[in-house]
């Protein structure tokens, strides 16, 4: 249902046929507000990709002792030259060493990058099943999630698990 009013402005002039209710028409963002959420999109799509790498070579260092290109580039299914490509950028930003025969090294910079993104995805995987999703949709969808969320929605995240979690044991 739609409802019908008038709207008062400040010189007191009323103006008949604005919506209001649920479905109302969302306010404009102000220029100023939509540039910062595209620059915001824009910075996540940029570290997304250096993230997802160094996550999954620290991975690969913990649970097989060491990160390949061959293995890389297998577990997300893009080919050889696109992995080296990308570990020569990461190494130019001083994420990873690589060295001939033995493979790739995080380096403290890229461990604390990779263990980040690590803590990011669990917080987005435990809220989305909290939210009643299922354990491998949630896996799925959180990855990419964990890039585009602000330190602020990461922490409302964080507070509605521990409240969903304390309320499903009964507390």
């Amino acid at each position: 249902m739609t409802h019908r009013s008038t709207t008062r402005s400040a010189t007191g002039s009323t103006t008949p046929g604005r919506r209001t209710g649920p479905e109302a028409a969302p306010t404009p963002l102000r220029p100023e507000t939509r540039a910062e959420g595209f620059r915001q999109a824009r910075h996540a799509r940029r570290i997304e990709l250096s993230e997802d790498y160094v996550e999954l070579i620290g991975d690969l260092i913990r649970t097989v002792g060491e990160a390949r290109q061959v293995d890389i580039a297998a577990r997300l299914g893009v080919a050889q030259p696109t992995v080296a490509k990308m570990l020569k950028r990461l190494a130019d930003e001083g994420l990873v060493l690589q060295r001939p025969y033995r493979g790739v090294f995080l380096t403290p910079a890229g461990e604390v990058l990779a263990e980040r993104s690590r803590q990011r995805h669990r917080v987005v995987e435990a809220f989305l099943c909290a939210l009643g999703v299922s354990a491998e949709t949630a896996r799925r969808d959180s990855e990419g999630i964990e890039h585009h969320v602000s330190d602020e929605t990461l922490a409302a995240m964080r507070r509605f698990t521990a409240r969903a979690g304390k309320a499903s044991d009964g507390r």
